[in-house]
């Protein structure tokens, strides 16, 4: 009876050491803003490309309306955080100095490539 009583908790303890929905994927992006030049020309000037935007504050939203993250951009414009798997909501907060904020984006982890985070920086 010992050894049955013991052997059951050692199951029990097994099992209570895995937990599947801790497990978390790795979600990256890109921030950026353009245009950068008042004329568009064609081919297009390489000095006008987008430029990376420092210092963006990203929040991600769960299915219950609550926030699960944030983070925010580096100065080369990139970001990553960490999630488990399901579905979100990225929302990019307003950066000084740019239009508006960037559209908020449906992410799904772990199927998201990585995503791409376009401000405008309202030259025309």
């Amino acid at each position: 009876m010992k050894i049955i009583t013991l052997l059951l908790l050692v199951v029990l303890a097994a099992g209570c050491s895995t937990n599947p929905a801790a497990e978390t994927f790795s979600v990256e992006g890109y921030v950026h803003a353009g245009p950068t030049c008042p004329v568009m020309s064609d081919p297009p000037d390489p000095n006008c490309a987008d430029r990376p935007v420092d210092g963006a504050e990203l929040v991600v939203w769960g299915p219950a309306d609550n926030e699960v993250a944030r983070t925010q951009s580096d100065k080369q414009g990139r970001f990553s955080l960490d999630l488990p798997a399901g579905s979100y909501t990225l929302v990019p907060q307003q950066v000084e100095g740019l239009l508006g904020t960037a559209p908020m984006q449906e992410i799904t982890v772990p199927d998201s490539a990585v995503l791409d985070v376009a401000y405008d920086t309202g030259i025309r």
